[in-house]
């Protein structure tokens, strides 16, 4: 390893070019983190050299290089930028703004100087000379727009290249638009410079361009470090970027990956790398309080389900490190990446529920039901080799799990310890449905058990279940299953769409004290009835009255009494009377959760307890219990 501190102008005056490993991340600098302080840097350089002041470096920081083996006698020395791609790119930056500058203020006498550390000399004798007329080349996904701005020599050109950044009258629009980076940092150093340079109230406009230059090209200096052969470039990396949380977890578990590739780099690349650079995996996820791209989700999810062992998401690349060096078979990169992306497929049809796979129905299914915790167990049941109808049977188990508890009001925040468990157990017993069916109806206390059908059918019934025990989007979840199975084989539409779009809706309205009368159409205030709740709650004695005021209150949030309408139908009938709603009901909904509702003469506590008995015997078809 050498390392040695350089100034701009040395670090690119030879003729070799940086390059960007196209594994690496984008450009992400911007104006408030990092251009305004670096040009105050610059500024500051530039007015101590116009004042007469001592020449003090200023210091920006150090890059790793790693050299790389030039084949023959074509072509530029090459070095492959380990870390740092992000200050050197702005310094390229810093110098075209520079020649702008010169150009447009006519002191191109400095030009060859500033050019000379922008591009490479001798074209004839490149092997690509596209590419290696540059000093730096960047990764893919800057590549365009980084040539088209580094190679405007003018505005025009820019108004050219990127019209959709540019005002009718020319100017670089100030809102509504993310620039191209190079673009928007290039545009942003020339109008401070020019700002600068064009202040000549103490010196005239070459004294200040010179000054400007000699700035930039030997006022500020930068460590490089040159690795040698036996250095490993992933340690230097990881020692400069593993604690600084900088980086997502992902990019250095991709450095980490490619770094092993050697020749085969971009081959295994666009064949097993690349579909992880789409916005399905960059798009962030919460879960919690925690909120990552799902592409960490992703990784942490298969390392947990190839392995076992719970991975902290907060140090994914040490638990990755850790999967990848106990098992010699994940030596080498392609094994890595082949490792990933036989979760990949399986884990996408689980995040978004597209498809007809059983883990894609069990996405479908378990959306709303907070099952995260089930992920990495749910991987290795869709990896484990089981047929489809094996696979689908575990699904249902897990996700009979979840609906009863939820129904029962049992908690859900050991999930991640439950299911972390169950993988393991599932991994050494087998992992076949007799295992996992022995596993999940094991006895055990409320924080982990499996109701069986006497409890499901005692809360099911009984429980506060909206508003109370299940959110919106759990019982809309709920509703659509019950629905499916409730279609014969001779409805029109045998599975129903989604009925995000419906409202839920109390038949027996949340305020039903106007419409809906109790015994002898005795209407009770709001009030009366709260308080014969409370009354109720303490076990005092009631009047009859009373009695059926609290007794109706506790009936409005049963599952019997809910269903799903379009929004009109809820909001115009909200609190009417149940003849109104029932006649709604026959003339605008066709789902078979409200059928029977347009048969009924009254809509009353025995009728609400009649319709959850008949739910019942769905739900307990679709979420079985322990045997």
């Amino acid at each position: 390893m050498d390392s040695r501190t350089f100034s701009v102008q040395q670090v690119y005056q030879d003729r070799r070019q940086y390059r960007v490993p196209f594994y690496q991340r984008p450009y992400v600098w911007n104006r408030e983190d990092q251009w305004g302080r670096l040009w105050e840097d610059i500024r500051d350089k530039a007015d101590s050299r116009l004042s007469g002041g001592k020449a003090v470096p200023h210091f920006m920081g150090a890059v790793v290089l790693e050299p790389q083996k030039k084949p023959g006698l074509l072509g530029v020395e090459r070095f492959h930028i380990i870390d740092g791609q992000q200050r050197l790119t702005t310094l390229q930056y810093v110098l075209t703004a520079v020649c702008h500058v010169l150009r447009e203020l006519g002191q191109t006498r400095l030009l060859p100087l500033i050019e000379g550390c922008l591009v490479n000399p001798n074209p004839e004798t490149m092997e690509d000379r596209e590419i290696e007329y540059f000093k730096l080349w960047p990764t893919f996904r800057d590549r365009k727009q980084y040539v088209d701005a580094m190679t405007a020599a003018t505005m025009q050109d820019w108004r050219e290249r990127f019209p959709e950044s540019f005002t009718k009258a020319g100017w670089l629009k100030k809102v509504g638009v993310d620039h191209p980076p190079a673009l928007d940092a290039i545009y942003f150093f020339r109008e401070s410079m020019l700002e600068w340079v064009n202040d000549t109230s103490e010196s005239d406009a070459a004294a200040r361009t010179l000054a400007l230059a000699s700035a930039v090209l030997t006022d500020l200096s930068i460590v490089c470090i040159s690795l040698g052969e036996e250095d490993d470039a992933q340690v230097i990396f990881e020692t400069l970027n593993g604690h600084g949380a900088e980086l997502h977890a992902t990019d250095l578990i991709r450095n980490f990956i490619f770094m092993r590739a050697g020749s085969d780099a971009d081959q295994l690349y666009s064949s097993l790398w690349s579909q992880y650079e789409s916005a399905l995996w960059s798009e962030s996820q919460s879960r919690g309080r925690l909120n990552r791209p799902r592409l960490e989700w992703f990784v942490q999810t298969a390392v947990q389900a190839e392995t076992g062992d719970d991975i902290d998401i907060g140090r994914l690349y040490a638990g990755y490190r850790r999967c990848v060096d106990s098992q010699a078979s994940l030596f080498g990169a392609k094994a890595q990446l082949e490792f990933l992306n036989r979760f990949a497929d399986p884990y996408k049809a689980l995040a978004t529920g597209a498809g007809l796979s059983p883990i894609a129905v069990f996405g479908r299914r378990v959306a709303a039901w907070d099952a995260s915790p089930t992920h990495s167990l749910s991987l290795r049941i869709a990896t484990s080799g089981l047929d489809d109808t094996e696979q689908q049977t575990l699904f249902d188990m897990i996700e009979s799990y979840l609906v009863r508890r939820a129904v029962c009001g049992l908690t859900r925040k050991n999930y991640n310890k439950v299911f972390a468990q169950l993988l393991k157990k599932l991994m050494d017993g087998g992992g076949d449905v007799r295992t996992l069916q022995a596993l999940l109806a094991e006895p055990a206390g409320d924080g982990s058990r499996w109701p069986r059908d006497e409890e499901f059918r005692r809360h099911w019934l009984d429980g506060a279940i909206y508003p109370g025990r299940l959110d919106a989007a759990k019982l809309r979840g709920m509703f659509h299953r019950l629905e499916t199975v409730m279609r014969s084989e001779r409805t029109e539409e045998r599975v129903p769409l989604s009925l995000d779009a419906l409202d839920i809706d109390h038949i027996l309205p949340q305020s039903w004290y106007a419409h809906w009368g109790i015994a002898d159409g005795l209407k009770v205030s709001e009030e009366q009835a709260r308080e014969a709740v409370l009354l109720d709650l303490a076990g005092q004695s009631l009047e009859p009255s009373a009695a059926a005021a609290a007794k109706r209150e506790r009936y409005v949030s049963r599952i019997g009494n809910l269903t799903m309408v379009h929004y009109g139908v809820n909001r115009s009938l909200q609190n009417h009377a149940f003849a109104a709603k029932q006649k709604a009901f026959f003339e605008h909904s066709h789902l078979q959760l409200n059928r029977a509702l347009t048969a009924v003469q009254t809509w009353d506590e025995d009728a609400i307890q009649a319709r959850g008995e008949k739910l019942f015997e769905f739900a307990l078809n679709l979420w079985r219990g322990p045997a």
